[in-house]
């Protein structure tokens, strides 16, 4: 069978040839496609037309680029898309498709540890560019209420204290950003069904009503060296997350988180090859997150919550990227699933 997905389109761009492979990345039989265009199996697929048009015409040898094609209810697709002419009768184009899932996720990857890296000296750099005048600031606000007069002093004390009060706080936000950056990696053996259960208990105490935590653990992943305290707490900052956007569904006491324990084979990390890799699923059936931020959620300062600090993702990211790792999200309403990629020795 050929790799590639191959299919054949007559001059009104009606399916007339699939082969196997094509079958199977279109998730439909060739009997069913049949009956279709091309141009209408993706929602965005009216361009498409375009170029059949410019290929029967001869405008193009062939015309080769990578392509998102999107369709209802379905996962979009992720292929390097050739259109070719054929010029046969009752055939016209060529297609191939090609999926470019491995190549995604390498990309994906990539970018991911550049934005940490560019993030890690932007939080660097800003909080120490912050941390340096709140001292002043703090300081002035406490000599300024000596200076007070006694008689005004309890009205104008209110709007001293407020100096103080904001200082302390935007001093509380400039550690909790520098410290993953000064926390020493303490490595030990660590047990990942100890780190998950010891989540799950503080989550349960946190929202003890109307959210079920089901669990569905691989009992043989052995232990490894790692960071206990570092994982607890990047997983912990995922599922608090979650528990959280599950605010409606707790209420109608539907609300639940799947803690899923699996090993995954031939993984690629950053480049890398590893033979085995923990993959740990952190899923749950809330409203998912906003689309307009699903590629940033693991900026800092980026929260789809109101009140949210935007630093819970960014620090797990931070912990698990110092196990060799990554954070992987997919989100639609019904089901957000985070997974953390560990790489094994």
């Amino acid at each position: 069978m050929l790799a590639s997905a191959v299919l054949i389109l007559d001059d009104d761009n009606r399916i007339v040839y699939a082969n196997p492979a094509a079958e199977h990345l279109l998730e439909s039989s060739f009997k069913a496609l049949s009956h279709h265009r091309f141009t209408e199996l993706f929602q965005n697929g009216e361009p498409l037309g375009a170029l059949f048009r410019q290929a029967s015409e001869n405008q193009f040898a062939d015309w080769r680029q990578d392509l998102t094609l999107e369709r209802v209810g379905r996962d979009a697709l992720h292929v390097h898309c050739i259109i070719s002419a054929l010029h046969r009768p009752g055939m016209a184009i060529l297609i191939e498709l090609r999926e470019n899932v491995q190549q995604l996720k390498l990309d994906r990857e990539e970018r991911l540890l550049d934005q940490s890296q560019a993030n890690k000296e932007l939080i660097r750099n800003l909080a120490h560019e912050i941390k340096n005048p709140l001292g002043g600031i703090r300081g002035a606000a406490q000599l300024l209420e000596l200076e007070l007069p006694e008689r005004h002093l309890k009205e104008l004390r209110e709007y001293t204290q407020v100096i103080v009060k904001e200082a302390d706080r935007l001093q509380t936000l400039v550690d909790r950003l520098l410290a993953p950056h000064r926390r020493p990696h303490i490595v030990g053996d660590v047990n990942i069904h100890e780190v998950f259960e010891r989540v799950r208990s503080l989550i349960l105490a946190e929202f003890p009503n109307g959210l079920t935590i089901r669990r569905d653990y691989d009992l043989s992943i052995p232990e490894f060296r790692g960071d206990n305290e570092q994982l607890i707490q990047a997983v912990l900052n995922i599922a608090h997350n979650a528990a959280q956007a599950l605010a409606p569904r707790i209420a109608a006491g539907d609300a639940e988180l799947v803690f899923l324990t699996r090993i995954a084979r031939q993984v690629t990390l950053a480049k890398v090859r590893y033979r085995l890799a923990l993959d740990l699923h952190i899923i749950d059936n809330g409203p998912g997150i906003p689309t307009e931020i699903q590629d940033r959620i693991f900026y800092p300062l980026v929260s789809g919550r109101e009140g949210g600090s935007g630093l819970g993702l960014t620090l797990a990211q931070t912990f698990v990227q110092q196990h060799m790792g990554v954070i992987e999200c997919a989100s639609k309403p019904g089901c957000t699933d985070f997974r953390i990629l560990i790489p094994l020795p």
